[in-house]
């Protein structure tokens, strides 16, 4: 197994262990959570780049990567929501753009075609992970004030927007996958 396709391995094996930190009560657990999404989410860009620079793209990364991030994703703002920290409509609606491309994924691999990530997807992964990283800081510092959860909400509803943005292209570039007469 590769580098860029162990860092991804690496990056599952985090979630547990992020969720852990970010629930349990104990002195100091936010910066924990904060420190072990920070580190996943960096294990992120790291596969990518190694991946495409010394030529290790596999089938395999292209369809564990994009998993991974969602499951790292996914898990914070389910957390968020259950912690209270952000509105759980707008973690609805990017779960429900996830088990779509999911979706879409395994109906392209059924007739051989790998599906990877594409710029917009890549650019809503990215903007929400630094979003969850920031929200987890403000509340690092700040605690519950105010401010700190009108500004999460703002940066995960941009979030929602990028999300909402990603799917439909992703939809509409494999539209032919679902609707093989268009």
């Amino acid at each position: 197994m590769n580098l860029p396709n162990k860092l991804t391995i690496m990056r599952v094996i985090f979630v547990p262990f992020f969720v852990a930190a970010l629930l349990i009560d104990f002195k100091f657990h936010i910066w924990a959570a904060l420190v072990l999404f920070a580190a996943a989410s960096v294990t992120d860009w790291f596969d990518g780049k190694i991946a495409r620079r010394d030529n290790l793209v596999t089938d395999f990364g292209k369809f564990l990567d994009p998993l991974a991030d969602k499951m790292l994703v996914m898990a914070a703002l389910v957390c968020f929501s259950h912690l209270g920290w952000c509105d759980a409509a707008a973690v609805i609606i990017i779960l429900a753009r996830e088990f779509m491309v999911s979706g879409l994924r395994l109906v392209t691999a059924s007739k051989g075609v790998v599906a990877a990530a594409g710029i917009w997807g890549k650019v809503k992964t990215a903007f929400t992970m630094i979003s969850i990283v920031a929200i987890m800081f403000m509340r690092g510092i700040f605690g519950s004030a105010g401010f700190v959860f009108a500004v999460s909400e703002a940066l995960i509803w941009v979030s929602v927007v990028f999300t909402v943005i990603s799917g439909g292209i992703y939809l509409k570039s494999y539209w032919s996958y679902i609707d093989p007469e268009k």
